[in-house]
């Protein structure tokens, strides 16, 4: 039977430096940036802050220097994501290429198709978005129907996605797409292609949530074409690299620190003081806070190390939803359950927005019952 591996991990000399410097940036970019905005996490989307972050050598940080990289370790771009993530920065912009579309490019395209895209995301000009979700094909992701036939040169791919984070205001997709009927084995058949969402035959409709923001797009394709190039990996390999690439989306201290923001705004408003029942629920919240930590680090230093921590990715991301969605529940019974929450305080601010945006944290990236599925197979109970 497999076990999880969690080893602790050891962080750079050099950390202490770099943490100090990432924190002195955002102090100033985001001194007047507000509550509600910061309690956002990396859903908040700003352009002109993607690409301040991009001159600091802060995306892309652990790609090759020749396609817009520092070659930093995964441990060096962790303590970059964090202090961005617990500072409530606007990342969304660059997010999905820096976390998972830029290394997986690496990983499968041609070196014309990495030179081609690296380094405009590393420049923060470049944005990306993830084609997995349709109707009726969410967490089944081998049930999809968007097909993509062999053409003269290419392919053509018709078919739709939904749920697609910040569609309308990417550049580029990497999608996921059958392109041989489906068989005896489900997940035979899968390929993936880099389409270009401005390309002839695409049209993108913006998803308006119960908060009135436009975080979500559904995106259809009619005869759209592609090249042979935009192919990333082999034709029929698309279920194994759509796994790998869904450990890099699941791994990051970002499945964890979601409602960080909330934490520290409840830390501000307290008593120095506190009561003992008090005391204790920030103990409790803290010290999840540093379990979830240890866990996400140990991710870090594995994917350092060259290992697939896919089973631990799911873990980390299935407790890390958990905590998320617990926490503002949690400060708001300690407010005594009927603060009003319209009142211009950035507690009851941050509170306000987290409390609408938390039932969908246990949904990106794969929902409670596709993690836990995938938990017991790897771990040989089913």
């Amino acid at each position: 039977m497999k076990s999880f591996e969690f080893t602790p991990v050891s962080m750079p000399d050099n950390v202490p430096e770099l943490r100090s410097k990432v924190r002195g940036f955002l102090a100033k970019e985001l001194a007047v940036m507000q509550a509600s905005e910061k309690a956002k996490s990396w859903s908040g989307f700003d352009a002109a802050f993607s690409q301040k972050l991009a001159k600091q050598g802060w995306i892309g940080m652990m790609w090759p220097r020749e396609l817009g990289g520092e070659e930093a370790t995964a441990l060096h771009r962790y303590v970059v994501i964090e202090e961005l993530l617990a500072a409530g920065a606007p990342v969304a912009a660059h997010w999905i290429a820096d976390r998972q579309s830029g290394a997986h490019i690496i990983r499968y395209a041609s070196d014309e198709v990495q030179r081609r895209f690296l380094p405009a995301i590393a420049e923060g000009k470049m944005y990306f978005c993830i084609g997995m979700s349709e109707p009726n094909s969410g967490s089944d992701l081998a049930s999809i129907k968007s097909k993509a036939d062999r053409v003269d040169g290419g392919w053509v791919i018709n078919g739709s996605k939904i749920w697609t984070t910040f569609a309308h205001r990417s550049h580029m997709m990497i999608a996921l797409v059958r392109t041989t009927p489906k068989g005896e084995s489900r997940h035979a058949g899968l390929s993936q292609f880099i389409i270009d969402l401005s390309a002839e035959g695409v049209k993108i409709k913006p998803i308006v949530d119960h908060q009135g923001e436009e975080h979500f797009g559904e995106i259809f394709f009619d005869n759209v074409f592609v090249s042979d190039d935009m192919l990333l990996g082999k034709e029929g390999d698309g279920w194994a690299q759509v796994n790998s690439e869904l450990a890099l989306e699941r791994s990051g201290p970002e499945r964890y620190l979601s409602s960080y923001r909330l934490f520290d705004e409840l830390l501000n408003n307290l008593e120095t003081d506190c009561d003992d029942i008090t005391t204790a629920t920030l103990g409790d919240i803290a010290s999840d806070l540093w379990t979830l930590r240890q866990m996400s680090l140990s991710i870090a230093g594995q994917l350092a190390d060259g290992k697939d921590p896919s089973l631990e990715a799911a873990m980390v991301k299935d407790l890390g939803a958990c905590f998320e969605q617990n926490l503002p529940n949690i400060v708001q019974a300690q407010l005594g359950g009927s603060i009003p929450l319209n009142r211009e305080n950035n507690l009851n601010e941050t509170l306000s927005y987290i409390l609408k945006a938390s039932p969908a944290f246990s949904l990106r990236g794969g929902t409670r019952e596709i993690l836990r599925t995938i938990i017991a197979r790897g771990l040989g109970l089913t």
